[in-house]
């Protein structure tokens, strides 16, 4: 039995094939079928740079990790799940064993493996996947296959907003408001009553950060973003999540702080090393915090969305089917159109 998946070939190359359809291999594990992809930046990185930081792309090689998907199959241990229900998809397989899980931060397991990262496990751009049951978490009916597919990026925005422990009426600055920038602005408004400002290089963008409740929002090319931001906020900012993995922004986020203020990390840097100006940090005593993934927050933005606390929908701007990938792909990269969010419907919906 075979199914459709597409596969990165080669630098901006995609090719749709058949490919065996997974089978259950432990008790613990179900089978899926993928009904919507996210388009995730890290994904983009893959497909334009061949890489992430040293990990180089392995061709031909299926990329995808922010889906929705639908139990086909329950091995004998997995759990309450069942056929037919809609889950949530945590990408990350934890060991469960080492150091790190038995610290409660399964995030940064020694023998984790991901889906769509290079020698670990293929993505979900296919028709059906296995997954162990533990990643897997229900969703409600009322929820859309687009926002079951966003809870990922929103869960990690959920995991960032803890780190930040934000104070009670904290003045906080995103900078960069592409998906996982806007997913973190509207997390810190559902999560606190803190003051949100956001600053991107795309107009469009700049409008969805006003759209998702940004008091104030600016493009740094049309105006000094520093300075308005001066104004409003004289103190400065007790947490800025930089959120584009510029250098450009790394230095914009270090000029908005506040002495004893956080920088918490969350974009994707193309290059392997990037810097900050010790003296502005070692005088105002800054902290910056590295957000890898999400750690134990899937179930909480799911909360979020089924409450109505956030509105994840407006994020999603373009839809394309499995064939259409490549497009879907090219547009991204190039964000064209107004893009904020591209979701590949790989099962009709529902």
């Amino acid at each position: 039995m075979t199914m459709k998946a597409v596969y990165l070939t080669g630098l901006r190359q995609m090719e749709l094939r058949e490919a065996p359809t997974p089978r259950l291999t432990a008790p613990t594990d179900v089978l899926l079928r993928t009904d919507a992809l996210g388009v995730c930046g890290s994904d983009i990185h893959y497909y334009k740079d061949g890489k992430i930081g040293p990990g180089p792309a392995v061709f031909p090689q299926v990329l995808g990790h922010e889906l929705g998907a639908t139990v086909v199959e329950t091995g004998s241990g997995a759990g309450n799940l069942r056929r037919g229900q809609r889950v949530a998809v945590d990408p990350l397989i934890w060991c469960g064993e080492c150091d790190q899980c038995r610290s409660n931060r399964r995030n940064t397991c020694r023998r984790q493996k991901f889906l769509g990262n290079p020698g670990q496990l293929p993505g979900g751009l296919v028709e059906y996947l296995v997954m162990p049951a533990e990643c897997c978490s229900p969703v409600p009916d009322s929820l859309s296959d687009d926002e079951v597919a966003l809870v990922e990026p929103l869960s990690i925005a959920v995991y960032a907003v803890q780190m930040a422990q934000l104070r009670p009426g904290a003045r906080v600055a995103v900078v960069g408001s592409g998906p996982i920038g806007l997913c973190t602005l509207i997390a810190v408004r559902a999560l606190t009553d803190a003051v949100v400002h956001a600053t991107d290089l795309v107009d469009d963008r700049v409008a969805a950060a006003r759209a998702c409740g940004a008091v104030w929002a600016g493009n740094p090319v049309r105006e000094d973003v520093a300075a308005a931001l001066q104004r409003l906020e004289p103190l400065g900012m007790d947490a800025v999540f930089e959120c584009a993995g510029e250098q450009d922004a790394l230095d914009q986020g270090v000029e908005l702080l506040k002495p004893g203020g956080a920088l918490l990390v969350l974009g994707i840097p193309e290059i392997d090393r990037v810097s900050f100006s010790m003296n502005i940090l070692r005088r105002h005593e800054l902290r910056i915090l590295s957000v890898r993934r999400q750690n134990h927050c899937v179930e909480r933005a799911i909360e979020l969305i089924a409450a109505g606390r956030v509105n994840v929908r407006p994020l999603v701007t373009h839809h394309f089917c499995l064939e259409e990938t490549a497009r879907a792909f090219e547009l991204v990269t190039a964000r064209r159109d107004g893009v904020v969010k591209a979701i590949i419907r790989v099962a009709p919906e529902k």
